[in-house]
């Protein structure tokens, strides 16, 4: 198999979504996981780094895997419990994790295949996993041994309040300083900078990330796309929401499959790309992977360029 371009670092878990009364549906997820399933289902060599249980569970995440085109040399499953994300609203959606001592924080970089980062352009780091010890040093070294050698580092904080642990904000703001690329949400930054209001979080965000550029989603209102040569602004695409879950995820997929695949595209042409991305994951129910053909139905991007 030819080594990934695309490779996202960080956890891959089962939701669980309370759909009607007491019941609840499971669905392979993680933010990570999602964003990496999105680029291989749009077409580029990608894979998704991180450990999963060996049961039901971590089966259905490395069939998933597989499902989408993921290279799952990457993937390692491990005899430790599931990460679980329980969500009982999933419009808006709401969240909790159940997850001690699970699979995900035992995942070791020094078990990737010999030549799985040779083709590496892109690697991602990202949500809980960052706030997840033993396993958040472990990411932000790989990160930064990474952004050495010359591979343009994606980081999507995807900010949860119940993320608290002691070192996160220290690694916050190095992945910040690392990244090419980073994707926030208005909900993050009301997390990340609470005493700013949109522009002065923004700004504190580019201090912080000179040199990336700035994928900025607020969902019904559209996005907006940052960098030093200033800023481009996309509205929502049309879409007959199921939900919103995973819509951040395919976005960010979106941007990076785009940027690989289509170097001659224009950053506003990316930035529309991330949106129809967006839209499509937005009409299905949970964290949806659409292909390039239902994003590019969204669009009126050629197909090549």
């Amino acid at each position: 198999m030819t080594p990934p371009q695309f490779v996202a670092f960080g956890e891959a878990l089962t939701d669980f979504i309370r759909v009607d009364g007491d019941a609840w549906q499971s669905r392979p997820g993680g933010a990570g996981w999602n964003v990496a399933r999105v680029v291989g289902r749009l077409g580029v060599g990608a894979a998704f780094a991180g450990a999963v249980s060996d049961d039901l569970l971590g089966r259905q995440l490395l069939e998933a895997s597989a499902a989408a085109g993921l290279d799952t040399r990457f993937l390692q499953t491990l005899p430790y419990p599931p990460l679980l994300a329980m969500v009982p609203s999933s419009q808006p959606p709401s969240y909790f994790f159940v997850g001690d001592n699970s699979a995900d924080l035992h995942f070791d970089p020094a078990r990737l295949p010999p030549d799985g980062l040779d083709t590496l352009r892109i690697a991602y780091f990202g949500s809980i996993s960052l706030a997840r010890p033993p396993l958040a040093d472990r990411l932000l070294a790989l990160a930064r041994e990474l952004a050495a050698r010359g591979v343009a580092i994606a980081f999507d904080p995807n900010m949860r309040s119940a993320m608290s642990e002691t070192g996160y904000r220290r690694r916050f703001e190095a992945l910040a300083g690392l990244a090419s690329y980073i994707k926030v949400s208005d909900e993050d930054l009301q997390l990340l900078f609470p005493a700013r209001d949109q522009d002065r979080a923004l700004e504190a965000l580019r201090r912080l990330a000179p040199r990336a550029a700035i994928l900025y989603t607020r969902g019904a209102d559209g996005m907006s796309l940052l960098d030093s040569g200033g800023a481009l602004e996309q509205a929502a695409l049309p879409a007959a929401v199921a939900d919103t879950i995973g819509c951040g995820d395919a976005s960010m997929g979106g941007l990076i499959a785009s940027l690989l695949k289509y170097p001659a595209r224009t950053m506003a042409e990316h930035l529309r790309f991330a949106a129809a991305t967006a839209a499509c994951t937005a009409g299905h129910a949970g964290a949806y992977a659409p292909d390039e053909a239902m994003v590019n139905a969204k669009l009126t991007l050629p197909s090549a360029a």
